[in-house]
Order: C-alpha cells, then structure tokens, then sequence
C-alpha cells in the first residue's frame, strides 16, 4: 500500500450560516424531511386555531377611532344599512309616477317578507329618500341581530327576490347597495385577485429562475422554497392572530414578501453553489463556500430586513401591528429554509440539480460575467463623479412628485368599478351627493333623548347644514341603554377633498362645542373623512419614530457586519433614495392619475394611508439584500488581497447576474399585483416593483459602484474608539489559511464535473 504526498486543503470555514450548511449537507434527509414535517406541521395547526382577524372598531385612530368603539359598544347586534336603488333606465322617470309607485311597492313587500330583514323604510315616507330631481329614490332597510358574515351569506337570497320583483318592471333600474352587498361582492372579487395572484406568480417565477439557471432543476429549488415558506407562515400566523387580530389583507402580504424573498435568498446560494462547482470544487467544497459567503449575506440581509418590519410595531397601529407579524414570520422562515434546506437539496442532488437543461440557455457558465453589467460597469468606474451625478439626479426627479403625497385611508373609491356594487354606488353619490360618505357623529348623554339632548342634536344638525358643506340627508339612531346615540349626516364632497375636510373641521371646532356642550352631552365624529384625517394624523406623528429605529438598527448592523461607518450610511442613503423615487412615481400614477387606461383604475385622488411606511419598511428592509449580497462580496475580495478598486469591480460584475435575476423575479411578483382590481393593491404593487428595479438597476448598478470607486479605501473608515467590534470572515475562501490533509491510501480525488 502506498501513501500519497501529504496535500493541503482550504479550512472549513466557520459561523452560523457555514455550519448550518454544513449540518444540513451531511443529514439531508433529516433537514428534507424535517422542513417539510415543520411546514405541514405549521399550516394544519394554523387552520385548527384558525386566524382572527381585525374588527372595523379596531382600526380607527384618534377622536374617530374612540367614536367607532363608542358605537361599537353601544349597538353591539351588528346590523348592515341596506337600500335598493330605484331609477327609470333613460335617467328621467319621475319616481311618482304610478308605475314606479308600483315597483316600489313591490320591493317594500318583498322585503318585508324576508327572515332578518326590520325597518324598511319608503322613500314616501316622511323620512324616505328621493332625489332632489325626482328621479331617483331608495328603498332602506335593516339586516337585523346579524353578525358580519351571517349578514353577507343573507343578502344574496334577498337581492334574488328583489331581481326577481324588478323583473316586472323593466323600463326601471332596480339595484341594492349596502354593507352586505358590497362586502359579498368585494369578498369575492379580493379571493380571485388572490387566486390570480398565486397563478400567475408562480409560472412566471419559474420562467425567470429558468431562464437565469438554463436548467429546470435548479430553477425549481428556489420555487419551492418560496412556496413552502409561505405555506408555513399562512399557518403560523394564525398563533399570534390569537393575541393581535391581523388585517384581512394579510395572505397577500405574506405571499407578495414570502415569494420575494424566499426565491431572492435560495437564489444567493444555489449561484454561489453552481459558481464554485464551474470553477472545479467538489459539491461538498461548493457548499462549504456557499453557507460560508451568500449563507452569511442571506443572515445578515434578512435580520435587516426584520429589524425593518419591526418598524410597524412603534406606530400603535394594529393593522401595520399585523402586518409586522406576517412578514417577520415569513422572512424568518425563508432565511431557515436557506440556510438549511437548500444546502441539503444541493448534497442530494450533486450535480444533477443541472438536470433539465434548455438548449442555449444551458450553455451559460455559472461563474461567468454578465457582458451587459460589465459593459455598464466599465464606463461607471472610469468616469465615477459623472455617474453618481446622473443616477443621483435622475432619483431627485422621480422622486420631485412626492413633495405633494396627499394620503387618505382606503375608501369605497379604491374598489374597481365593473363590480356591479359600484356602479350603483355611483348612480346613488350623483343622485344623492354625500349620502354614501357621511360624517357620523357619536353623541353620548346621561339620557340622550332628554329634551335637551335632542334639541342640540337638532340645532347640531341645522348648523351643519347651514354651512352649505352639508346634505339634507340625516339618520338619527338611538342606542337601547339610552346613553349614545349615532347621528349621520351626509357630507358633501367626496370624502377626501377640500370641502370634505372643511366640513370636518367645522363640525368638530365649532358646531359641536357650540351646540352639544350646552346640553352636557359630547360628540365624536367618525366615518370616512375623520377616519382618514385621524390616521393621516397618527402616521405623520408616528413616522419619525419609525424611521428613526429602522435607519438606527440598520446602521448599527451593517457597521458590525462590514466593520465601517461609511459603509451603512452610504447604504442608507441610496435606499432612501429608491424609496423616494417609488413615493415619487405612485404620486404621479395613483394621486395624479397618468396611466389609468393602462393600469386599469381610477384615480382617488391620494394614495393609500397605510402604504406609505408600509414601503419604506418593505422597501428598505428588501434593498438591503441586494446591498449586502454586493458588500460582502466586494468584502470577501478585498479581504483576500484585492485593492478596493478590483474589489469593487469584480464583486459587482460577479454578482450582477444573480441580483438582476432576484430583482427581476421581484418585479414581476411584484407587477402582479399592481394589475389586480384593488386600488390600494394596485399601489403596493407598482410602489415595490419601482423601487426594486430602481435599486437592482440605477442604485446598484451606478450609483454604488460609482459612490465607492469614489470613496476608494474610506468606504472602510472605523474610527479607533469602535476596533474592538468583533472581525466578521466574510468568506474569503479563495485564500483561506490551508491545513495539512490526513494521509490518504485511495487514488487522488476525481472531480465532479463542472455546474454550468
């Protein structure tokens, strides 16, 4: 038996990412198995809890948000408000006419035939409603002792006998509005955008991973991995909902981020896998490097973008609260599953994760350079000052529009109009202006029908209306303990504008203070425009909060991670920038109106209240992985010897391809969604796919490269008084301090084939 001549071979590298990696390599099946045990483990529990979701009472703010828990309180049998629409088809009947008299009293008798149905009112009583033209009028009534969705189940079997009344009558529109029947028809229209969502998002990830790998194996393992980390955290969801209800749009959130990241963070690994393997390492030596290198970065990237999703929690909000749970859920769970399930799919299928080829596409070598990047690259580095100047202005002015963001909570107008419900309701707003939107006052009283309480609340009514910013429309609803009573008055504008917000003003500053006060009783006001005033108010007051714990903790990780000050706040900066110009171009598109044809709405005139610190958190947290991914691989090279400029230079063009194959995945899950019908969906969706093609693109490709060329060796600045942060390896693999190989009796090793 012969020895060979003693050889060397590179330290295994060390930290969390690299051993667990390492782990998951050597106990495949445990790791396989085991992800897929805790996943179905994970969604079969949560449909066993089951997910309890937000009431409307809870997601009020300020005077508004009190006066919804008052009324809440005060009538707790839910009941929904409910009218039928009645109009001659050519818009000029009048609603007297014998005929229409008929029709109306067709519908009257119907629905008081109806289980569940109390108070129908005519529009000839004294209290009815018919237009001021005479040509329209409503038919209301009550769901009573109902709860929500008892309420929704209802209402299709009574808006059948009301089609089936009508059928007698057809010169005459015939049409039911109300809270039951909006929410029926919105309930069904979100399930199939979400529906769509999934359909389409997963066909088309596939493409892209396919088309960035050449091969259907490894294009699928990202897939699978996004899909699995969304399951898991759809059930999961559901423990923490116990303790803080989440907000009905919470699946989407959770599949929107869940698919990014997921995809974004298997992708850092299995590239680096493919590219060790291209350059002659063994599938085990490959995986090594990978745990040890985009391992780390995908550590240090999602405990970003966690540490950004906290942010939610600081604004006392319960929607955002809710919203912060989903995504830090499924965030933790993609970056476990990458860490440890994807290293072991790699030890199981060695190099038949390349399996699948496609022709042309399978020819493309895994560690080469992208030739687009490259040719983008060299002029950036050459001529840097110019370039950080053009990326930098070219932001500014995206990002101009939103000096004017106008922001309103999500109303009857962010819904699309080919839903039957919403046609009506625009029938109804021209023929009754304010009836659908009105302001909604809680009065509260020792005895709220004393004498005295009903007097103000009627000189309370007459002032409003005096003002000229009120409609003639009023409902008076009077708790049974007596003590609250619910006033609503139809607002004129729409709810959002200029005369909506004066109308509020002047009911809360002085009509109020200077009618029920008098009579010891206290109004609150609520409905659509102080509900969105008082959010506005509490995100403006919560906002430098969170901006301030989302850039600090930021800063603070990045600095330990990549030892210098000047790293993270150059980071910092370019993500505001993106995040900006995203606030910028939804302005223009969803404030402004351009592109309405082609994205299919119509502008309400302000963006969305929520979405604004939604996409920063979002929006910063996912920026950073492309920041770090890029970092830590320029670290990597300069910790093995290379100057900062060859540093730079080779980590971006090493790492181009795979952050603009992320970033294109991101932005077509991302595009999804700013094609369904919701208007606030519609926002979130064009918001994030900007942003990130704003960053994978002008930030990452110019401005970064170019601020650091800039820089040169002060990109590494630590001042003395900070030294004693740990040293973090970033994976310099390449140069790694060998140790000498156990003596070896087999033949020298045969290498794998290269990955492509």
């Amino acid at each position: 038996m012969t020895t060979s001549p003693p050889q060397t071979t590179p330290r295994r590298p060390r930290g969390i990412a690299a051993r667990a990696g390492r782990w998951s390599a050597h106990h495949k099946k445990t790791a396989v198995f085991g992800w897929l045990a805790f996943v179905i483990a994970a969604f079969v529990l949560g449909g066993m809890v089951g997910t309890k979701q937000l009431e409307d009472a809870d997601t009020g703010a300020g005077e508004s948000g009190r006066a919804e828990r008052v009324l809440d309180d005060a009538f707790p049998k839910e009941t929904a408000s409910e009218s039928i629409l009645v109009q001659g088809r050519d818009g000029a009947r009048n609603v007297r006419d014998p005929d229409v008299r008929a029709a109306v009293a067709s519908i009257v008798a119907t629905l008081k035939r109806q289980d569940g149905v109390s108070d129908v009112t005519s529009p000839y009583q004294e209290r009815g409603s018919i237009s001021a033209d005479g040509h329209s009028a409503l038919v209301d009534y009550e769901l009573r002792d109902t709860e929500d969705q008892e309420a929704v189940d209802q209402i299709d079997a009574i808006n059948a006998q009301i089609a089936r009344a009508a059928k007698e009558y057809p010169t005459l529109r015939v049409e039911p509005f109300g809270d039951a029947t909006a929410e029926h028809q919105i309930d069904d229209q979100f399930e199939k955008d979400f529906q769509r969502a999934e359909f389409l998002s997963l066909p088309i990830t596939l493409i892209i991973l396919v088309i960035a790998f050449g091969a259907l194996v490894a294009a699928g393992l990202p897939l699978l991995l996004g899909i699995t980390a969304v399951i898991a955290s759809l059930g999961l969801v559901a423990l923490p909902s116990q303790l803080l209800p989440v907000d009905d749009a919470i699946s989407s959130v959770i599949l929107l981020i869940g698919m990014a990241v997921g995809v974004d963070y298997s992708l850092f690994y299995l590239r680096r896998e493919r590219e060790e393997r291209g350059r002659g390492r063994t599938t085990e030596e490959a995986i090594d490097i990978a745990a040890a290198t985009s391992g780390k970065a995908i550590l240090i990237s999602g405990l970003t973008v966690i540490i950004a999703m906290s942010g939610m929690f600081l604004t006392g909000d319960k929607t955002f609260m809710s919203f912060g749970v989903g995504t830090i859920i499924v965030v933790a769970a993609a970056m476990l599953g990458s860490i440890t399930v994807i290293p072991a799919m790699l030890a199981w299928l060695g190099p038949k994760v390349d399996k699948g080829r496609i022709p042309f596409l399978g020819r493309r070598t895994a560690g080469s350079d992208s030739r687009v990047w490259g040719a983008i690259l060299t002029p950036v580095l050459k001529f840097p000052a110019f370039a950080a100047l053009a990326a930098t202005a070219v932001l500014v002015a995206l990002a101009l529009p939103a000096l004017q963001m106008k922001t309103a909570t999500s109303g009857i107008d962010q819904f699309p109009r080919s839903l039957p419900v919403m046609q009506t309701y625009d029938r109804i707003q021209e023929a009754f202006p304010g009836q659908p939107i009105p302001a909604v006052v809680a009065v509260q009283a020792a005895d709220v029908n004393a004498p005295e309480v009903t007097t103000a609340i009627e000189e309370m009514v007459k002032r409003a209306q005096a003002t000229g910013l009120f409609g003639q429309s009023v409902n008076v609803d009077v708790a049974e303990n007596g003590k609250v009573a619910s006033v609503s008055i139809a607002m004129k504008g729409d709810g959002s504008d200029q005369q909506s917000l004066d109308g509020l003003q002047a009911l809360r500053e002085d009509i109020i203070p200077a009618t029920l006060a008098t009579a010891g009783a206290t109004g609150k006001v609520t409905g659509y425009t102080a509900g969105s005033e008082d959010w506005n108010e509490k995100m403006r007051d919560a906002a430098p909060l969170v901006f301030a714990f989302v850039l600090s903790l930021a800063f603070l990780l990045l600095m330990v991670s990549f030892r210098s000050v000047v790293i993270p706040l150059t980071g910092i900066a370019m993500n505001l920038l993106s995040v900006a110009a995203a606030y910028g171009v939804l302005v223009w598109v969803f404030q402004k109106g351009h592109l309405e044809g082609v994205l299919d709405f119509h502008a309400p005139g302000a963006i969305t209240s929520w979405l604004p610190i939604f996409l920063f958190v979002i929006l910063f947290g996912l920026s950073m992985d492309y920041h770090v991914f890029i970092l830590s691989r320029i670290k990597e090279l300069r910790d093995g010897g290379a100057s900062t400029k060859d540093a730079i230079s080779g980590g971006i063009r090493s790492t181009a391809g795979v952050v603009t194959s992320a970033a294109v995945v991101m932005v077509a899950v991302f595009a999804i969604f700013g094609s369904l019908s919701m208007i606030e969906m519609k926002e979130m969706g064009v918001g994030l796919a900007v942003a990130i093609l704003l960053d994978a693109t002008i930030v990452r490709g110019v401005l970064l490269p170019s601020v650091m060329q800039l820089l040169g060796d002060r990109n590494w600045y630590l001042p003395r008084w900070l030294e004693w942060l740990p040293q973090m390896d970033h994976g310099a693999v390449g140069v790694m301090e060998p140790v000498p190989a156990r003596a070896v009796s087999a033949p020298p090793e045969v290498r794998e084939p290269a990955g492509v």
